[in-house]
């Protein structure tokens, strides 16, 4: 297994560098002069200056020498973190309002790169149209029903834990505390939590099989009861039990972010808490240290996590993707969760990876083909239209109905990172990692993506001329001239 430094030196010396912005940021919060940064970097003030303006790339020396003079790690110096925000970009631009022809990657990236607050601030205005649009859209279909859009708080709460990177180090660091402190294992989960509830909190689990369908987590205040349904699995009935904890245990915590999220309404206030809630969850199941260690050590073998952490294949997998603690961070993932339909119903990336706010996934992804092979862990190496590659995994997994007419829900969860963490991935073993015709070649969405060669298209690309051709017909639907 290749050590991090490795991994970064690879990279280093395999692509041009540029992260002016990055070192701009770092000197401006030291209050550093470039000459004064100059003699600590021990480089001239105009060779400074140019890596400031993108003009001149980073060498490997370079890279070594910021990173132990502003104390910080160098996966966060390389990581490409305008990645998400131009994949935001490309997207908003590629709306028919913008009216013109799509933008070249590189325009997008100098934007990104040289203004990323002025580009972070024309994406929320144009999400703030779009929704906007969709509301008037959707009035105009409903004149007869109250004015009201009851997607918007989910998208805002969704937004801040976009923008958060999934990760709440507040909430992280306390609930590994408690973790510690009561022991918990995953052999034995289900019980420590109940008894950590009735002990800490006077609180009395319960577990039924009423209800037509039984609710699967209810509380009632007054008894201090928490009922949770018979129909759960350990996994479930740990998360439900968990989540209660983190209500109880950190709602001073919970209610300091959802006031620093600056939300527009009660509405989406309370799914935030609802979601804080369920972080802290995850985070008492899987305590973080712990872990990121165990991940490592097993090569992010996500049945063996499962095991040894006592959680669900889902449930690993979302904790895979918010290990980003300040020091300690772990592989960049993302994190999906598509129906049946090919609805994504749950998104994160910690990576350059984008999926876009509406509309589904890129079909040629695997997560889709997951369905037809229930119970398989699939494996993919794909490539973006830039040409970053990425090892994919994806899974079907079922949530019990518990009764003939209640079918059983099901989805396909993905998770994947960049193809230079595979030395750290045993679902690497076996892909064609040195052949770049071996890696799928995959978009973000049929709308936004470029590809003009692919037969899967559903849509064409919007901004995008379409060639008519009356007497003749490809492979490739909707052609582009």
């Amino acid at each position: 297994m290749q050590t991090d430094f490795a991994k970064i030196a690879k990279v280093a010396m395999g692509q041009k560098l540029f992260l002016g912005y990055k070192l701009r940021r770092l000197r401006d919060a030291r209050k550093l002069s470039q000459a004064a940064l100059a003699v600590l970097l021990e480089v001239s003030p105009s060779y400074l200056n140019q890596i400031e303006n993108n003009q001149r790339p980073l060498t490997v020396p370079v890279l070594l020498r910021i990173a132990k003079t502003f104390d910080v790690e160098l996966a966060s110096l390389i990581e490409d973190e305008d990645a998400r925000l131009v994949g935001d970009l490309r997207e908003a631009l590629a709306d028919p309002v913008f009216g013109a022809e799509p933008m070249r990657l590189s325009e997008l990236r100098t934007a990104a790169d040289s203004s990323p607050e002025l580009v972070r601030r024309l994406l929320l205005l144009h999400r703030s149209y779009a929704q906007v649009n969709e509301r008037l859209q959707w009035l105009s279909e409903n004149l007869s029903v109250p004015a009201s859009a009851p997607n918007f708080p989910y998208e805002a709460v969704r937004d801040f834990f976009y923008a958060s990177n999934n990760y709440f180090d507040p909430l992280d660091e306390a609930a590994e505390r408690l973790a510690l402190a009561e022991g918990y294992r995953g052999d034995d989960l289900p019980r420590q939590l109940a008894e950590t509830l009735r002990q800490r909190h006077g609180i009395h689990v319960r577990i039924v099989t009423e209800g037509d369908p039984p609710a699967l987590r209810s509380f009632d205040e007054a008894s201090r009861t928490l009922t949770l349904s018979a129909w759960l699995d350990p996994p479930s009935r740990s998360f439900q039990m968990a989540h209660r904890i983190g209500i109880l245990a950190f709602r001073e915590v919970i209610e300091a972010l959802v006031a620093q999220a600056k939300l527009p309404s009660e509405d989406a206030r309370a799914i935030c808490r609802v979601g804080l809630a369920n972080y802290v969850a995850g985070a008492l199941m899987m305590p973080y240290r712990d872990f990121a260690a165990q991940a490592r050590l097993v090569r992010h073998d996500i049945q063996l996590l499962q095991v040894r952490f006592g959680a669900s294949f889902e449930q690993v997998c979302h904790r895979l993707s918010t290990l980003q603690r300040p020091g300690g961070r772990g592989i960049p993932f993302y994190f999906v969760r598509v129906d049946m339909a090919g609805n994504i119903t749950k998104r994160h990336s910690a990576t350059s990876f984008h999926f876009t706010r509406f509309g589904g996934a890129c079909p040629l992804l695997n997560v889709h083909e997951a369905f037809t092979q229930p119970g398989r862990i699939l494996a993919q190496l794909a490539r973006m239209p830039e040409g970053t590659a990425y090892v994919c995994i994806a899974r079907a997994v079922a949530r019990r109905g518990g009764a003939y007419l209640r079918p059983d829900r099901r989805y396909a969860i993905g998770l994947g990172c960049e193809a230079i963490h595979a030395p750290d991935l045993v679902y690497a073993n076996g892909l064609d990692l040195a052949n770049p015709a071996a890696a799928t070649p995959i978009g973000i969405n049929c709308r936004v993506c470029e590809r003009a060669d692919c037969h899967q298209r559903a849509f064409p690309m919007i901004g995008g001329r379409i060639s008519i051709d009356e007497d003749n017909r490809t492979l490739v639907p909707y052609a582009s001239s």
